[in-house]
C-alpha cells in the first residue's frame, strides 16, 4: 500500500521533505487544493483530519459539491508492444479496446480489495495460483529451480547470440 491517510471516504497523500524535517500531504479527488502539514506522524494524521473537516465545512458553508467529478475517460500512455497485445487481446475476446481496459482495471481493483480485506476468491488456494494475496516470503527465493515459474539466470550462453 502507498503511503496514504483516510478519514470519511477522503484520501490524503503522504511525503516527507528531508530538507525541512516536516511531513506533507494534500486531500486527493477533490477539486481545490487542500494541503496539511506536522512534524511527526501522529500530527499529521490530526492534520489531515482538521484539514478535511475543515473542507467539509467550508463546502457546506459555501454550497459546494465537495467530490471531484469523473467524466469517465482518460488517457493511458503504454509501449506500442503492449498496446499491439491489448488490441488482440480486444479482438480475440470480440470486444473493443475500451471495454478490454475497463475488464482489466475492474479485475485490478477487485483483486486490490480482495487483498485489502484479506479475502480469497472462491475456489482458489495458495497454491493454484488463482490467489497472489500474499507476498512472497524470502523462503521462496530458495525454491528449486525446477519449481519457478520463470528461471533467475537466462541460460542462453554468450556466444548463442
Amino acid at each position: 500500500m502507498k503511503d496514504v491517510l483516510t478519514y470519511k471516504d477522503y484520501m490524503g497523500s503522504v511525503h516527507y521533505c528531508a530538507e525541512d524535517e516536516i511531513f506533507y500531504g494534500k486531500l486527493e479527488g477533490i477539486e481545490d487544493l487542500v494541503t496539511f502539514e506536522a512534524k511527526n506522524v501522529d500530527a499529521l494524521k490530526s492534520a489531515f483530519k482538521e484539514s478535511v473537516e475543515d473542507y467539509l465545512e467550508t463546502c457546506k458553508r459555501e454550497d459546494k459539491e465537495t467530490e471531484k467529478s469523473y467524466k469517465g475517460s482518460f488517457n493511458v500512455r503504454i509501449s506500442p508492444e503492449l498496446h499491439k497485445s491489448a488490441k488482440r487481446a480486444a479482438v480475440e475476446q470480440g470486444i473493443s479496446l475500451n471495454q478490454l481496459m475497463q475488464k482489466a482495471l475492474e479485475n485490478e481493483l477487485l483483486k486490490t480489495k480482495l487483498k485489502k480485506f484479506r479475502i480469497k476468491p472462491e475456489g482458489s488456494t495458495p497454491s493454484s495460483g488463482k490467489w497472489q494475496g500474499d507476498k512472497p516470503s524470502r523462503q521462496d527465493d530458495r525454491t528449486p529451480m525446477t519449481h519457478r515459474k520463470k528461471p533467475l539466470v537466462n541460460k542462453e550462453k554468450i556466444g548463442d547470440k
